[in-house]
């Protein structure tokens, strides 16, 4: 049986990891039996990051090269999509592991009314009385780091005027699909859906919560990409 290793559950979600919950995903369309197993200490992983598998004595880190993994044990994601839709799931995949999850950071990592319930879900292994020192050294070297990436630089309303093409996308794939590719899920929806989650489930309200609550065909699909986990 695999072992998923993944951070444990956090603002109602099944992970506080968005590629936590595209790995468990994975998983559950692969029809691989698994099992999970949660940490809030990665440092003993491969990258030092999670997810992370175990399976057959080893220890497969990044939740593409678990993809890939499985790919190669039988599973078949993208079944029947043709080179056109693969081609277009890819761009989808790395529009929302590469561009919205680092909104989904600063909505979490630079909002200060947000800050203190992340604090206490990510740091709650630490002691209590280093816990502020060690989470504030972490949030800042981030935030320098966001700000390097560019994100960092920008309000939230600039932020989300960056997101509406995203979700845009996002809404025209779905106007007459359950998920982005038809009827059935396939890997974009293991990273696509975990990240609207995740945007949606951060704490407090953000420019980006509010306009994807308000989005009917949004909330629907995020719906159905939860239900997969059950």
């Amino acid at each position: 049986m695999i072992t998923l290793l993944t951070y444990p559950p956090a603002f109602g979600q099944f992970s506080g990891s968005p590629f936590c919950i595209k790995a468990a995903h994975l998983l559950n369309l692969s029809g691989q039996r698994w099992k999970r197993e949660d940490t809030l200490d990665p440092r003993m992983m491969p990258h030092q990051k999670l997810p992370v598998i175990r399976a057959e004595d080893q220890l497969i880190a990044d939740s593409d090269m678990i993809r890939a993994y499985l790919e190669s044990q039988g599973a078949r994601f993208d079944a029947g999509l043709s080179d056109i839709d693969r081609a277009t799931s890819r761009a989808f995949i790395r529009m929302a592991e590469e561009h919205i999850y680092f909104h989904i950071v600063l909505d979490r990592w630079a909002n200060e009314d947000a800050w203190p319930e992340v604090r206490e879900t990510y740091f709650a292994s630490v002691p209590r009385l280093i816990r502020g020192m060690v989470a504030n050294k972490i949030r800042k070297n981030l935030l320098s780091a966001m700000r390097a990436q560019g994100l960092g630089r920008f309000t939230p309303e600039q932020r989300l005027a960056r997101l509406e093409p995203d979700l845009d996308a996002i809404v025209a794939r779905l106007w007459q699909n359950r998920f982005l590719f038809g009827d059935t899920p396939t890997a974009a929806d293991a990273s696509v859906g975990p990240m609207l989650s995740a945007a949606l489930s951060s704490p407090g309200e953000t420019p980006m919560s509010s306009r994807i609550r308000e989005n009917a065909v949004l909330m629907g699909y995020i719906e159905r990409v939860e239900e997969m986990l059950h």
